[in-house]
């Protein structure tokens, strides 16, 4: 399951963001270790040096002249001591600090036969008595000299810093944020020109043409903003001149034709008359259902809010008016945005297709999630499963079973898809499960 966001924007939050996640998380361990590093060097290596050097000179010094060296040493808070056995008991010891201690022994090249290490929160006791301040510990170091003995040394250091992991944590986080937040905001910028881009291409696809977008952003999406301002303007220009064209073709085709049929008027014999009136009236029709489809794609016709229940009801009761068996199944308040004029040129249709193939129409208006259906079923022969998709194609008819000499031109059910087509919708056809054919118009809200 793909658990990116859908929009641009968003998925480059969340790349952008996980990327940045991933680098604070490695900065924030390093900076841990390094901070680690610093707050040991600062707390425990001023008091293993300063035992070192105080071990150095105990062990330079004869037996019975230590005990005032120590006292000399026992100054500013440390207090030094010797002892038969090791100060710290085994369960107390600090393998860290140990190995800090030999480490700093043996760089100092002062040998000793054991060593032992651990943090006290406070002396054991003093010489000279002093109060330890809260934000300090004590080392308690012990070496082992090759005479035997044990020198105890007790030294004041600075407490770790119990908050810093805290602090950097928060620092972390904060950081995070604020970069995060500038790559949305330029996220959300770069895609806000793409977003009108796209409401004007569905715009022109669905209701007409499409507003010029002013173009702004990076150089190279300014670009593709004027392009596609420079497309739709030549599209709309063509399309201008395909209206004009058809406009043309529509005035100089009925003329002749008007003047064909009023001349068929006066012919004899009479069949022959009547046959090329039904010509005339059906090139007529023809002439009229091309030039309805040609420009169902650009209509002039505004958008309105109409119960399209109510619609199809009204539809309904004109057809039974004129004694034709269509019957509308009562239907709760549906509303959409259509062209009314448009909408009931496709239905009419559908009903006429129904009567035409099936005999009879049934009218069903049904509110869904993401629009309105608009259903009309008859009882007819249906269609093979492969014809469904290719009868909604210009000039495209069912098969002969479908009854092609009542047929029309073929043109019905391509306007009907037009018109889905041009409301953001869509028309199907299916075959009932109990007979006859199911015509589904699906419209937007």
């Amino acid at each position: 399951m793909n658990l990116l966001p859908k929009s641009l924007a968003g998925q480059m939050a969340v790349l952008i963001g996980a990327a940045l996640l991933v680098a604070q998380s490695v900065n924030i361990a390093l900076l841990l270790n390094e901070r680690e590093k610093l707050s040991l060097a600062q707390t425990e290596a001023p008091g293993i040096s300063r035992f070192v050097a105080a071990l150095s000179d105990i062990a330079e010094t004869p037996l019975d002249g230590r005990e005032a060296v120590m006292e000399e040493l026992s100054r500013r808070g440390a207090d030094f001591t010797v002892t038969v056995d090791s100060p710290v008991a085994a369960e107390a010891q600090d393998p860290g600090l140990e190995r800090r201690l030999a480490q700093a022994l043996n760089e100092a090249d002062v040998a000793v036969a054991g060593l032992a290490g651990t943090k006290l929160a406070r002396p054991l006791r003093t010489r000279s008595g002093e109060r330890l301040p809260p934000d300090m510990q004590v080392l308690l170091l012990a070496a082992r000299l090759p005479d035997g003995t044990w020198v105890q040394g007790q030294l004041p250091t600075p407490k770790r810093d119990p908050f810093l992991t805290a602090r950097l944590l928060g620092a972390t986080i904060l950081l995070y944020l604020i970069v995060l937040g500038v790559t949305v905001a330029i996220a959300r910028s770069l895609a806000r020109p793409l977003d009108e881009l796209t409401q004007a291409a569905q715009q022109f696809a669905r209701r007409g043409p499409a507003p010029a977008i002013s173009p702004r952003g990076p150089a190279d999406i300014r670009r593709l903003v004027g392009a596609f301002n420079d497309m739709n303007h030549r599209v709309l220009a063509s399309l201008d001149e395909k209206d004009r064209m058809l406009g043309a073709i529509g005035h100089d085709l009925r003329t002749p034709l008007a003047s064909i049929r009023i001349r068929a008027e006066s012919m004899e014999p009479e069949d022959e008359r009547e046959r090329l009136v039904a010509t005339v009236d059906e090139t007529i029709t023809i002439l009229e259902d091309i030039l309805v489809l040609a420009r169902t794609g650009r209509p002039r016709e505004p958008f309105k809010l109409m119960d399209v229940a109510a619609l199809a009801d009204t539809l309904a009761e004109e057809y039974r008016a004129m004694g034709q068996p269509v019957d509308c199944i009562g239907s709760p308040r549906a509303v959409a945005e259509v062209q009314p004029t448009l909408l009931r040129r496709a239905v009419r249709n559908l009903i006429d297709n129904a009567l035409t193939y099936g005999g009879s129409a049934d009218l069903v208006v049904e509110s869904v999630d993401d629009g309105v259906r608009l259903i009309v079923r008859d009882e007819g022969p249906g269609l093979p499963e492969a014809e469904l998709t290719r009868v909604l194609e210009p000039f495209e008819r069912g098969e002969a079973s479908r009854n092609r000499e009542t047929g029309g031109s073929g043109l019905g059910l391509a306007i009907a898809s037009a018109v889905a087509r041009g409301h953001g919708g869509w028309l199907t056809l299916a075959n009932r499960s109990g007979g006859g054919m199911e015509a589904t118009l699906h419209l937007p809200v």
